[in-house]
């Protein structure tokens, strides 16, 4: 069934559309299978074209004839639609609420593994109307990335053990693992970790060999079992001599709880190498209630100043950012300053346990601060590593259906990093659009990047056939100005963010961008991007002077000599 043959009214004249920031425009208001939109058939007038999957809600209300849709987005934006005429609002408005239950019920869908309903999506009927230079599903293959770091180190290697996913549906057909450890203790050890995610290596750090593994719980149950091929790999990964660390991103006691369900964690008695570490990071609707409580907060424009703090603390968001950034930095120290490997996990490992390793990476290697780094990192730590962005993603701030599996992970995460990048502003290629950018597409796109909870499921969508790659997008040189930080200079060093809780802001750029114009902060934005492209322009002039100046002191030198 198409979506288009739920449409009772998809067209609809005399609309009014009110948005932050902009004139109201009166015009055509079409409803299409995966777009709404607005056309006032005026020059310089943008058109609205939103996709159905990125309304997270809608209330409708009505005065006489003139009916009013209410749309609350997942970006967070609020739109208003003024419709002429009863029948046709409630026409409207059951069309998206028809909509909606279909995308949610899509959700659950995938959540029970039922993939066929996913190929209505929008990205299944998407076609480019730009030039594809780039196939973005091919840019950042694993043996790409493990060709980055093999010459500095011949102690690892990229094995296909999870061809078919048999060992680990979460996982990616290529992994890298210890060379001393065979595929066949791979197996073993992946019915021991939760979800089969065992130990694989997610950072080498070149300066001294260190690195960073990622997994699942250990499954030890009440009984204390263990696993020797799990003992053996993990101790692969230490030098001789030196110690590792294990970081579980839950508490102890949430640790200890999860033994009776048959988790757990590793007993030291069993590693004797490594040392535990518990941080405790929230997770699932612990983190959507706190997401939904800063959004409430952002939107009412009543608040005085006492007001609004409190509700900015009691949301938690920016507790959780610290406690975030903290791990992560504990991690990086590790691998830094105490020279030990660490191993890092929650229950699953896929949700705190990437925010940690892809945060310590941004601090440690320069490379995931540049864009096509950072665009690896994302598939490597989050897409390859098996996020499950489809159950995540699936609703946003103020949809009233929640399932237990929604939660802002990835949106956390960018926080995270727009926080380390507002401290080192220079050392980030990228800007803050570029962040923004990517958390929109990862709750409504038309390129397929995002679909799907890991590889598996992907490749069952045969996504690289059938969807575009975000990557093949924004790698465009056109595009790419957009998102590249006028201030950038490479810095090869190790940088520590403060985690201070006065040197950990609101997100304006996300949070309150539809709330208060940033008409003047972009105005001051580009001008400052004409006084670097000028002074760069002079630069370029001086040097050209300074060579034609030694070519001429050159020359005279040369007549002058006998």
């Amino acid at each position: 069934m198409e979506f288009a043959e739920l449409i009772k009214t998809p067209r609809v004249d005399n609309v009014v559309l009110h948005r932050p920031f902009y004139p109201a425009v009166e015009g055509t208001l079409c409803l299409t299978g995966h777009h709404l939109i607005l056309s006032s058939r005026q020059d310089n007038t943008e058109e609205l074209w939103l996709l159905h999957s990125n309304i997270d809600a809608i209330d409708k209300r009505f005065v006489g004839s003139l009916g009013t849709i209410i749309i609350k987005c997942k970006d967070f934006r609020i739109i208003q639609l003024d419709i002429p005429g009863m029948e046709e609002c409630l026409n409207i408005a059951s069309s998206i609420e028809v909509f909606l239950c279909l995308f949610s019920r899509i959700q659950v869908l995938q959540a029970l593994s039922t993939l066929d309903s996913i190929t209505l999506m929008y990205p299944f009927f998407y076609r480019p109307m730009f030039e594809v230079i780039e196939d973005g599903w091919h840019s950042f293959l694993p043996e790409q990335e493990f060709e980055l770091y093999s010459s500095a180190t011949s102690e690892w290697r990229l094995s296909y053990v999870n061809k078919e996913f048999a060992v680990c549906p979460s996982y990616p057909p290529i992994v890298t693992v210890p060379k001393s450890i065979d595929d066949e203790a791979l197996r073993k050890v992946a019915t021991f970790r939760h979800g089969g995610r065992f130990p694989v290596l997610s950072y080498y750090h070149k300066k001294n060999g260190m690195v960073i593994m990622r997994s699942g719980q250990p499954l030890t149950g009440t009984n204390g079992r263990r696993c020797k091929e799990d003992e053996k790999l993990i101790n692969a990964t230490l030098r001789a001599g030196k110690r590792g660390y294990i970081i579980d991103t839950r508490s102890l006691n949430v640790a200890q709880q999860t033994r009776a369900k048959g988790g757990g964690f590793e007993q030291e008695a069993h590693y004797p190498q490594w040392r535990r570490i518990h941080k405790s990071i929230e997770r699932y609707h612990i983190l959507q209630e706190s997401l939904i409580k800063l959004v409430e907060a952002c939107n009412d424009q009543t608040h005085n100043m006492d007001r609004w703090l409190s509700k900015l603390e009691a949301s938690n968001w920016l507790t959780h950012i610290k406690e975030i950034l903290t791990t992560a930095c504990l991690a990086a120290q590790c691998i830094d300053r105490e020279g030990a490997s660490i191993l890092i996990h929650g229950t699953e490992g896929t949700d705190s346990t990437l925010q940690v390793t892809s945060l310590a990476q941004i601090i440690l290697e320069p490379r995931s601060r540049t864009i096509r780094g950072f665009e690896a990192l994302i598939e490597r730590e989050w897409l390859q590593a098996g996020h499950p962005f489809q159950q995540r993603c699936a609703q946003s701030a103020y949809c009233n259906t929640k399932q237990k599996w929604e939660a802002p992970v990835f949106l956390l995460f960018l926080d995270c990093v727009w926080q380390i990048l507002r401290q080192f502003p220079c050392s980030f290629e990228f800007n803050e659009n570029f962040l923004i950018m990517l958390f929109e597409h990862a709750y409504a796109s038309q390129f397929g990047t995002f679909l799907g909870n890991n590889e598996s499921e992907r490749c069952k969508l045969k996504l690289q056939q059938k969807t575009m790659s975000l990557w093949s997008w924004v790698n465009q040189p056109s595009e790419l100005s957009k998102f590249t930080n006028p201030l950038f200079e490479a810095n090869n060093l190790v940088i520590w963010p403060s985690v201070a809780p006065q040197s950990l802001p609101l997100w304006e750029g996300i949070f309150l961008r539809w709330n208060r114009s940033s008409k003047y902060l972009d105005e001051a934005y580009e001008e400052m991007v004409n006084i670097i492209e000028y002074n760069k322009e002079l630069q370029a002039k001086v040097n050209i002077l300074r060579r034609q100046l030694a070519e001429l002191e050159t020359e005279d030198g040369m007549q002058e000599s006998p």
